[in-house]
């Protein structure tokens, strides 16, 4: 099972705007004709019930949406870039790396911007005004995002089996369902988490036989975090002891602390203790003694190997799960996830660096981007646009005089004053 993928992702970039005039017989001062970028396409992450693993993703790091076409003459638009789908699994949380943001895909449908394209550049149609009757310049298109995620893929199943290894979790799923989990008499047996659904004629569930825990899992021993991330979503813990094992209490607490130490969340989950091969006579005879280690507590003795004990440990469990039953939305309403990202603000900052001001801002910044490269005409529409976001009065904070040397992006400028 691939349940942990990296990759990056890199949204469109947007079209450059065009700069043409219109040449027409009979029309000697023709306007200006230029038409817009196309916007860059974004990519989009959507939750997909048809897939089981994050297998698709081992082929290649880096998804690519496509880029918006430039403008051209007669006030002919670009086309947008196509936008790219990545498809995962239910249960697939999002985290971009070195961010705080994360998204939770946790129903069919759901879906989330991930990269959002770049926004085309205008073309010099859009600067006809009275005063500037043929601009002679367009704007760039702006660059896609790139960004660098880590999909995690956690199961969503109604109850989870964990217990030491080799207490047997995978004997116990083939017991109540037709999950055909790997057996032996060895520990680490289970290397994947495996599904089954528990059918019991008037109800149904899906339990999760998930590997085997260690002393030392929370910091990655064993398996370690490989497979404490699907008992998150659990929504029941099934504790397995080997009701012969030497001392299991203790093996109980090495668990318990794992799960813990884990995630504080683990303590709200219900969790039901099934003391397991009671079909041995030693085991037998300790697990009625062992009972008593949990006072309080819904202990079940069981045998996953004859079923013995089974169908009142599952009644029990449909019991519960039916009390702790999540809210159930429409079905017509699919999850919509916000794309969380700061507004860019019109205030810019400058900050001296030798003989050149340097001046800083989002907005500054995608106003160079734009017409860094347009020519003269270019650069008087940029000053205008950063002389409306407060340019002067910075500069003049920073202590800049006429004539000094200012630089936004890649752009630098000689300062008016």
């Amino acid at each position: 099972m691939i349940d942990l993928a990296q990759l990056r992702v890199v949204s469109g970039a947007g079209g450059n705007g065009a700069s043409g005039f219109r040449r027409e017989k009979y029309v000697p001062q023709g306007g200006p004709d230029g038409g817009d970028g196309g916007r860059g396409g974004d990519v989009i992450v959507e939750a997909d019930e048809g897939l089981t693993t994050l297998a698709h993703f081992r082929h290649s790091k880096l998804y690519k949406a496509e880029s918006g076409r430039p403008g051209e003459g007669g006030q002919r638009h670009g086309a947008n870039g196509k936008p790219l789908l990545l498809k995962v699994p239910v249960g697939t949380e999002i985290k971009v790396i070195d961010s705080d943001l994360v998204w939770d895909l946790d129903r069919a449908g759901a879906r989330v911007i991930v990269a959002k394209g770049g926004e085309g550049g205008r073309g010099n149609a859009r600067f006809s005004n009275s005063v500037r009757q043929t601009p002679n310049f367009a704007e760039r298109g702006l660059p896609g995002e790139g960004m660098d995620l880590l999909l995690e893929l956690k199961l969503l199943a109604d109850v989870g089996l964990v217990g030491l290894p080799n207490a047997g979790k995978s004997t116990l799923l083939r017991a109540v369902s037709r999950a055909m989990p790997d057996v032996a008499d060895f520990p680490f047996t289970t290397l994947e988490p495996v599904l089954g659904v528990v059918d019991l004629g008037y109800d149904s569930f899906v339990m999760a036989d998930l590997p085997g825990l260690i002393e030392g899992a929370a910091e990655g021993a064993g398996l370690g975090h490989q497979f404490l991330r699907h008992i998150e979503r659990t929504r029941v813990l099934v504790h397995l002891l080997d009701a012969g094992s030497e001392d299991a209490k203790a093996d109980y607490d090495i668990v318990r602390n794992e799960l813990l130490s884990y995630a504080d969340s683990m303590a709200d989950k219900p969790e039901i203790i099934a003391l397991n091969k009671i079909d041995l006579p030693d085991a037998r005879e300790k697990a009625e003694e062992l009972r008593k280690s949990f006072p309080g507590r819904e202990v079940f003795l069981i045998s996953g190997a004859t079923s013995e004990g089974v169908r009142p440990l599952v009644q029990t469990l449909q019991r519960l799960l039916q009390e702790t039953a999540p809210e159930k939305q429409p079905a017509e309403i699919v999850k919509e996830l916000p794309v969380l990202r700061p507004r860019p603000r019109d205030r810019i900052e400058v900050e001296q660096d030798g003989d050149i001001f340097i001046v800083r801002g989002e907005r500054a910044e995608e106003a160079a981007l734009k017409l860094g490269e347009g020519g003269y005409e270019a650069l008087d529409e940029l000053q205008e646009r950063l002389r409306r976001m407060g340019l002067e009065k910075a500069m003049r904070r920073a202590g800049a005089r006429p004539g000094d040397t200012l630089k936004v992006g890649n752009v630098e400028l000689e300062w008016q004053g």
